[in-house]
């Protein structure tokens, strides 16, 4: 049986047999028992890391040890709320920081903004509107009922196993963007986020 490890673009976390390209953490949200409780988050450090690292192992969900989150692909994870760790993923995180303000802001800080922009005051993904001419490639959009990633000028329906066939980008008009503020200002300045297509 799978786990309730996955987060889709819309930050929700489920169980899914598939295991992703990369692996998150917000705390410890599991029991003994590898349940999930009703907690999303325990921090604000909600992050993006990769799967293998110096060589360290770890048993998923190990009870009192963080939650081990999977996604799709670096795009998913950045839609859901999450950066890229300032220790594993270094170079990724130097280039996210700089193209979200040209500044040298510290993790804490890119957490405390990215906390803001991804959660609405009932502590659901915040939604913002924007023109579809001005989306970069890597964001997601929620669109006539599907959510799609946006690449190479085409959208790109989601599941958790991967996409679905291109559809066609509209050009005018406002879309529901999932990708919070930070992070879309981040892909607008540069970023280039890894896609599973």
């Amino acid at each position: 049986m799978a786990l309730q490890n996955r987060v889709t673009p819309e930050g929700k976390i489920i169980a899914n047999p598939a295991r992703g390209g990369w692996m998150g953490n917000r705390g410890i949200l599991h029991d003994d028992n590898k349940q999930l409780q009703q907690a999303r988050w325990r921090h604000k450090a909600w992050i993006i890391c990769k799967l293998n690292f110096k060589g360290r192992h770890r048993d998923v969900m190990a009870p009192n040890h963080y939650t081990e989150l999977f996604f799709l692909d670096e795009a998913t994870a950045l839609a859901a709320g999450h950066r890229p760790c300032a220790e594993c993923r270094r170079a990724a995180f130097n280039a996210y920081r700089d193209a979200i303000d040209g500044k040298a802001l510290r993790a804490p800080q890119i957490d405390a903004q990215l906390h803001s922009a991804r959660l609405d005051p009932s502590k659901r993904q915040k939604i913002i509107w924007e023109e579809w001419f001005d989306l970069p490639d890597g964001c997601f959009v929620r669109h006539e009922g599907q959510v799609c990633v946006i690449w190479k000028g085409a959208l790109h329906p989601y599941s958790p196993c991967g996409y679905g066939p291109a559809l066609p980008r509209p050009t005018s008009g406002l879309t529901a963007v999932l990708t919070p503020g930070p992070s879309l200002t981040a892909l607008r300045n540069g970023y280039v986020p890894q896609v599973a297509l």
